[in-house]
């Protein structure tokens, strides 16, 4: 593998969905992979509920700030999450993301209603961007056998994309250093709903 790999990862969700643990794996499957790897600190509200976005920079980054235009991928566990991300964005940057809604409480509290997401959030972004795949990954992660390995259907997303520098082998390994192994089946089959998922997109 080209070790001269230069890939910004955005990862946006709300608290709760497993979106830290994801960064720590790809950052241990970079690393296993001789790879460079800085990660930010966690941005926004950590409870359950909040807002939350972590940085990856894989390659001979000093930085661990994926700067304005220049994600590579943005990683959205919630739609709304991902478009709170656009700035990092360019017209290159793979948009993958979890279709099914969090709705805040918030929003309910003003009356205001969440956006359409096939027809305000999806037909948007695909209007904008060349590489969208929106996952039903709440669904797959049921499939799985909990939606707690939904951060893992969204990994294994990832990875089958093109130019994602990190192999399905080390992103399997790193998620096993990482959970305990009464949930390493079904994290495994996770990745591989996911994993499918975009080949059929």
């Amino acid at each position: 593998m080209d070790k001269n790999i230069d890939y910004n990862i955005y990862i946006s969700g709300v608290g709760g969905q497993g979106i830290i643990k994801t960064s720590v794996i790809i950052g241990e499957a970079a690393m296993n992979e001789g790879l460079d790897v800085v990660m930010s600190e966690i941005h926004g509200m950590s409870q359950r509920g909040g807002s939350v976005s972590t940085e990856l920079k894989i390659g001979n980054y000093k930085s661990s700030i994926v700067e304005q235009s220049k994600a590579d991928m943005i990683l959205g566990f919630e739609p709304i999450e991902v478009l709170r991300g656009l700035d990092k964005s360019n017209k290159d940057t793979k948009l993958v993301f979890n279709d099914f809604p969090v709705i805040p409480s918030t929003l309910t509290q003003t009356g205001e209603t969440y956006p359409d997401i096939e027809n305000d959030i999806i037909a948007n972004l695909k209007d904008n961007f060349d590489e969208v795949y929106p996952i039903s990954a709440t669904k797959l992660a049921k499939e799985a056998g909990s939606v707690l390995s939904l951060n893992m259907v969204l990994l294994g997303a990832a990875v089958s994309t093109k130019d994602f520098p990190l192999s399905r082998e080390s992103v399997e390994t790193a998620m096993k250093n990482n959970l305990a192994p009464k949930f390493h089946e079904m994290n495994l089959k996770a990745i591989e709903l996911g994993y499918n998922s975009v080949k059929e997109l």
